[in-house]
């Protein structure tokens, strides 16, 4: 099993910058990427950012040269770095771990953009 638990998410205004957390505990091993995904209000929830146990990385459109995913190799903390925060940025963020078994999911952590 993969634990993983957010932090970092809160109030911030347009244009600004956050740094999110993702601690892994478990069978870190395991994992084959490590992904942020997000959910607004009333919108599924979407692929923002991931990083491949290689270190390849992947972003949406929506958020290429604005955010930053990276990780420590020494705990396994994934990062997910936002600059130039808009408000359709607003969302709740999530952590996640794809291992051959199975996805794990952090509990979320808000992100609001006030303009």
């Amino acid at each position: 099993q993969v634990h993983l638990m957010e932090s970092g998410g809160g109030l911030v205004q347009a244009g600004g910058s956050l740094r999110l957390s993702c601690a892994a505990g478990g069978m870190l091993i395991s994992i084959s990427a490590t992904n942020w995904f997000r959910q607004a209000p009333g919108l599924q929830r979407e692929l923002v950012a991931s990083i491949s146990r290689g270190g390849n990385t992947y972003y949406a459109d929506s958020v290429k040269g604005r955010f930053t995913i990276s990780r420590d190799n020494l705990d396994y903390t994934v990062y997910l770095h936002m600059n130039s925060l808009k408000p359709e940025d607003t969302a709740v963020y999530y952590c996640n771990a794809a291992t051959p078994g199975a996805d794990y999911w952090g509990q979320g952590t808000q992100v609001t953009v006030s303009s």
